[in-house]
C-alpha cells in the first residue's frame, strides 16, 4: 500500500499544474500518479476528484487524466489562489484579485450601508478600532491584525446582502493570508489604510452609501497600488 496522503498527493500535483510544470495538455494516469508518489488507488482518485472539481484536470476513460487549460479553472478557488501564492504566477494572482477587490468591494460597501443590520454596523466598526489600535502598534503583520482585516473584509461582503458579493469571502481571505505569510504585509499599514476602515466603518454605521462606497474604492486603490508596485519590484529583480 502507497504512504502517500491524500493532502500530500492533492498538493504535489497542484502545485505541479499551477506552475506550470505539468503543461496544460499533458495527459496523466492513475496507475503513474500512485507510482510516481507512493500513494494507494484510492488517495490517487480522491486526489484527481479534488482537481476536477477546481477545473484543472478532466478524467475520460481510455484516454487519461488531461490538464485542462488554466483559463477553465476556478479562478477564486482558495486552494489554487494558494498555491498559485506559492508558485511563479505569484505577482499576476496578487494582481489580478486586487483588481477584483477595486471592482466589488466599494459596491459592497455600499449596499451594506443600506441593508447592514445594526449588529453588524456594530462590529464593523469594532473590527475598524481594532485595526487601528494594532496598526498604529506597528502590528500590521501579526495575527492578531491579520485576523481583524480578514473578518472586516468578510462581514463587509456579507453585509451587502448580495450573495454573488458574499462568495468572495473566500478568496480575499486566501489573499489577505497569502499576502502575511509571504511577508509581504507591512509592519505599519500605507499611509490611508487605516483611517479608510474606519471611514468606511463608520459610513455604514450611518447608512451613508456614497461615502462607504467612495472610502471603500480608495482603500482598495490603495492596496491595488501597493500590489503593482510589489509587482514592479519583482520585474526589477529578475531584470
Amino acid at each position: 500500500m502507497g504512504g502517500g496522503t491524500h493532502r500530500d498527493v492533492l498538493g504535489e500535483l497542484g502545485r505541479r499544474i499551477s506552475a506550470g510544470s505539468i503543461a496544460p495538455g499533458t495527459v496523466l494516469t492513475l496507475a503513474g500518479i500512485e507510482q510516481e508518489q507512493g500513494a494507494s488507488r484510492t488517495v490517487v482518485r480522491e486526489a484527481v476528484r479534488v482537481l476536477e472539481s477546481m477545473g484543472m484536470v478532466e478524467s475520460r476513460r481510455r484516454v487519461g487524466i488531461t490538464v485542462r487549460p488554466r483559463e477553465l479553472w476556478d479562478a477564486l478557488d482558495p486552494q489554487l489562489i494558494q498555491w498559485n501564492l506559492d508558485g511563479p504566477f505569484r505577482q499576476q494572482q496578487l494582481e489580478a484579485l486586487a483588481e477584483l477587490r477595486v471592482a466589488a468591494e466599494p459596491m459592497a460597501a455600499r449596499l451594506a450601508a443600506r441593508r447592514a443590520s445594526p449588529a453588524q454596523r456594530a462590529e464593523l466598526r469594532r473590527l475598524a478600532d481594532r485595526l487601528v489600535e494594532l496598526g498604529g502598534r506597528g502590528l500590521g503583520a501579526s495575527e492578531p491584525y491579520l485576523e481583524a482585516d480578514v473578518a472586516f473584509h468578510a462581514l463587509l461582503l456579507a453585509a451587502s446582502g448580495n450573495p454573488l458579493l458574499a462568495v468572495l469571502e473566500r478568496p480575499v481571505q486566501a489573499v489577505l493570508e497569502g499576502r502575511t505569510r509571504l511577508g509581504l504585509t507591512p509592519a505599519i499599514p500605507a499611509e490611508g489604510t487605516l483611517e479608510e476602515h474606519m471611514r468606511v466603518a463608520l459610513a455604514v454605521a450611518g447608512a451613508d452609501q456614497d461615502a462607504a462606497e467612495r472610502h471603500s474604492r480608495a482603500h482598495m486603490r490603495t492596496v491595488w497600488g501597493e500590489v503593482a508596485e510589489e509587482v514592479r519590484g519583482a520585474a526589477a529583480d529578475q531584470a
